[in-house]
This record gives C-alpha cells, sequence and structure tokens, in this order.
C-alpha cells in the first residue's frame, strides 16, 4: 500500500483584508502577475461539514499556508422540514467566522467559496447566505451537482491508478452522493483540468450520511437496518446513466479502480491500517483490497455507539453517520466489484484550487522563466472528512 504525506504550513500577516473586499469576485490577476508567497481560499460548505483551506502556488503545484475544518451539520433535519435550523445557522456562521478571520491573516489574491446540497434544496438555503455574507463578509456561491462532481475529480486527479483504463470516483457527502465514471483509454497520468475531461457519466445521488441517518438511525444500527440503508442506496444506483458503461467496462476486463473522497472512506481507512487517532499522512492515496475495506464495515456493525465515539478514527462527531456511510460504500462496492480502491483525504477544496491556478497559469508561467520545484498539495491532518 502506498501512503501520501503532508506537512504544515506556516502563516503570513498580511493588510489583505477579504471581508472589506467582500470576496464578491476578485479581480482575476494576470497570468503572469501571481507571485510567489501570495494566496488563494477555497472554502467547502457541505451538509456536514464546512472546510477551508488557504495555499500559495510553487513551481509545480501549492504549499498549505493555513486551513480549518469543523463539522456543523447545517442540513440537520432539512430532509424533514426543508429548511436550515437556527441552531445550524449559528453553529455554521460560528465557523465561518473564523475562516473570514484566517483569510484575512493571509495574502489572499483570489477565492472560490461554495455551498452544496443543503443549501441547494433548503427553502432557506439563499436566505442563509444572504446572511453570512452580512455577518461575516464571505459571499458564498450554491454550486450545482455537476460542478461539484467535477471539483472532486480534479481535486483526487493525482491519485488516479496511471495504469488505470477507467476509474469509478465518488464523494460521499452529508446530503447527496457524487458518482463519476471516467473512461481514460491508457491516458496515463492526468492533470486536473484533463481528468475533468474524461468524464463521460456523473450522477448527483440524493443520499448523504446524514439524511440516511435521519431516516434509518445511525445510532443503534443493526443488520436489518444497515441492509435497508444498503437497499435504499441500491435504489438510487439502478438509475444512475453511467451504469451501462461501468458494467462494459468491465465485462471486457478493463482495469477499473474505485476511487473514494469522503469522510467514511477516511475513517475506515485508518480504522483498516490501524491508527490509533486519525492521520492524514497515512491514509492519503493508501490502496485497500475491496474486500478488506468491507470487513472494517464489518468490525463497525459489531461495536456499540459508544465503542464508536471512543474510536480515535471516528469520535463522537461521526459515532452516528459512519456506518450510514458504510451502508453507501458497501452498495457501490457490490454494483462495481472493483479489486481495488484509493482512498483521497482531499477532494473539493483541493480541486477549487488547482483550477484558480491552471486558470491563472501560475504554472505555464514558472515554467516559461525556468522555475523548478517539487510537486506538493499540503493539507491538514483532517482534511476532507464528511
Amino acid at each position: 500500500m502506498e501512503s501520501i504525506g503532508g506537512q504544515s504550513g506556516r502563516k503570513e500577516a498580511t493588510k489583505t483584508n477579504p471581508r472589506r473586499q467582500g470576496f464578491k469576485r476578485p479581480k482575476e490577476p494576470h497570468p503572469g502577475s501571481v507571485r510567489r508567497g501570495r494566496s488563494y481560499a477555497a472554502l467547502d460548505l457541505g451538509t456536514n461539514n464546512c472546510r477551508l483551506l488557504i495555499a500559495e502556488p510553487l513551481d509545480r503545484g501549492f504549499r498549505v499556508v493555513d486551513a480549518f475544518s469543523r463539522i456543523v451539520r447545517l442540513g440537520e433535519g432539512v430532509s424533514r422540514t426543508g429548511r436550515i435550523s437556527d441552531a445550524a445557522i449559528s453553529r455554521t456562521i460560528d465557523a465561518l467566522r473564523i475562516c473570514a478571520r484566517k483569510m484575512d491573516s493571509n495574502r489572499v489574491v483570489r477565492a472560490k467559496m461554495i455551498a452544496t446540497e443543503a443549501c441547494r434544496v433548503a427553502d432557506n438555503g439563499a436566505g442563509f447566505l444572504n446572511r453570512v455574507a452580512e455577518e461575516t463578509g464571505l459571499e458564498l456561491e450554491i454550486v450545482d451537482a455537476e460542478t461539484e462532481a467535477r471539483l472532486a475529480v480534479s481535486g483526487s486527479a493525482s491519485l488516479i491508478g496511471p495504469e488505470a483504463e477507467g476509474v469509478i470516483v465518488f464523494d460521499i457527502g452529508g446530503g447527496s452522493t457524487e458518482l463519476i465514471w471516467l473512461d481514460l483509454n491508457g491516458q496515463g497520468r492526468l492533470s486536473p483540468l484533463s481528468a475533468q475531461k474524461r468524464i463521460r457519466a456523473w450522477a448527483s445521488l440524493p443520499i448523504g450520511v446524514v439524511n440516511l441517518a435521519e431516516r434509518h438511525g445511525g445510532v443503534d444500527v443493526t443488520h436489518s437496518v444497515f441492509q435497508a440503508m444498503v437497499a435504499e442506496t441500491d435504489g438510487h444506483l439502478e438509475a444512475f446513466n453511467g451504469r451501462r458503461l461501468i458494467d462494459d467496462a468491465l465485462s471486457r476486463d478493463k482495469k477499473v479502480h474505485l476511487l473514494g473522497t469522503s469522510g467514511t472512506v477516511t475513517t475506515l481507512a485508518g480504522i483498516g491500517l490501524g491508527l490509533k487517532r486519525y492521520n492524514r499522512e497515512r491514509v492519503d492515496g493508501v490502496w485497500f483490497e475491496r474486500e478488506a475495506m468491507l470487513s472494517v464495515t464489518q468490525d463497525l456493525l459489531a461495536m456499540t455507539y459508544h465503542q464508536r465515539k471512543a474510536n480515535g478514527c471516528i469520535g463522537p462527531e461521526r459515532a452516528d453517520l459512519v456506518l450510514p456511510g458504510c451502508a453507501i460504500l458497501e452498495s457501490i462496492c457490490r454494483a462495481w466489484p472493483c479489486d481495488r480502491l484509493r482512498v483521497a483525504d482531499r477532494g473539493l477544496r483541493e480541486g477549487m484550487l488547482t483550477t484558480m491556478m491552471a486558470e491563472d497559469g501560475v504554472w505555464r508561467a514558472r515554467r516559461s522563466r525556468g522555475g523548478r520545484g517539487r510537486r506538493q498539495h499540503r493539507a491538514p491532518a483532517d482534511a476532507n472528512r464528511s
């Protein structure tokens, strides 16, 4: 198995104030104008988690200089009421104030800030974001499901096996699960943008760890409850428009692997590796045999809720969500029994960062100046766990 490491970054003081700028649509720099030491910011507000990543470009990648991740459960109860609750709004705005301060203390030349499923489906999603802008100065954009899927591919592109002829990318979120089929045709290693061009089918399934837990329960999960969650996921997978393409590739023995980017797969990987506490350096990029990953689910089913809370790779914030995530993963693995699964502790934020930097031509400009450097995508210890 293979793991990709990470390292903590430094903070740099600056006079730039994103709250004064509002970060509506910062002026895009000329491709050759981005200088080392100036930062980009990517903020992903999901149904379960609020995540921020601030990075500065290197000659062949980027280096993280600051980061933040907090479980806010923004989508708690949305599947029942159709609205984001006052308690969830308060928790989330508190987290976003921290993000604003971090962006204020770093030289952010350009930012991308998105909200996903909870804000897409909630009746008061747009109103909530208006309040966020008023109270934090951060203006978030509600992105559609296709954009979310494309960013997930960009963020995890470097973990696509170079020998792969096809990859099933999935992102198990709090309120939805993104599923993407990449037909590679022996393309070898792909850049984030070129990986997007290999998308042949995608879907955003209306199930995630939060709404599945609300419908079936996530605290006391029996085998019958677990199988009911798997069956619900099976029904959504049946309608996936790329199912025939994947089935055809597998029937012709093409080299296909799964690539999972979510808190579910990173948590299971940590447990499968026997870690006492979650460690991104050990998890990001690791390969698992499919059966080995699924066996961890059986171990979790044998645990009580309190035992899951006490596990250092799960903790109290995810103890009621991990088995609903396992049910979604099991359904995916049953539908397409690939031999191997690669785990990515990276996702939408990395996709936003690489997309912005590529659009600004920062690497092209540096190559034209003869710059050299190591490719680094360093992320925090708890980067993308849902």
